[in-house]
């Protein structure tokens, strides 16, 4: 057995009358993210880093914007689909690290709900870290939020 490192990056505007997810949490902000899926920034980069770190495709490839069947899915849903796909390679989760990169909403109230909650559905420890830029950026202004997560992966050799 090998181990491999993979990083996944992704970010969605904010929009009125969405219900906003992250990292698998539901949390009340008057704006959500905006998506094909349910725009949960945390579970498409945890994705992205899992499909990398198992030499896969990247997200867009498992789940194209515009195919219907994937409209308004779950991050859990996704997640739970890679990991189907990283098992069917030989590939195994072996721990996860997300930073959210936002002003608002306040990630620290959430960390360990999401924590939780990705870990239970990754089946490997998840951590979760946040930032802002200062003001600085579309997520500084508060148009969006991003998420960069980086996983590493035990592979059959």
């Amino acid at each position: 057995m090998g181990m491999r490192v993979g990083l996944g990056v992704d970010a969605h505007a904010l929009e009125e009358g969405v219900p906003l997810v992250l990292g698998l949490v539901p949390i009340e902000h008057p704006r959500g993210l905006a998506g094909h899926s349910d725009g949960d920034v945390v579970a498409h980069a945890v994705c992205d880093a899992l499909l990398a770190a198992s030499g896969g495709p990247d997200i867009g490839v498992l789940f194209p914007s515009g195919a219907e069947e994937w409209r308004g899915v779950t991050g859990a849903a996704m997640l739970a689909h890679v990991l189907e796909w990283m098992r069917g390679e030989g590939a195994e989760p072996v721990n996860v690290h997300a930073v959210i990169v936002c002003e608002q909403p306040r990630i620290g109230p959430h960390r360990a709900a999401m924590q939780e909650a990705l870990t239970r559905v990754v089946g490997a420890p998840v951590s979760v870290h946040a930032t802002t830029t200062d003001s600085m950026g579309f997520t500084g202004r508060g148009e969006g939020i991003a998420c960069q997560a980086v996983a590493l992966v035990e592979v059959a050799a």
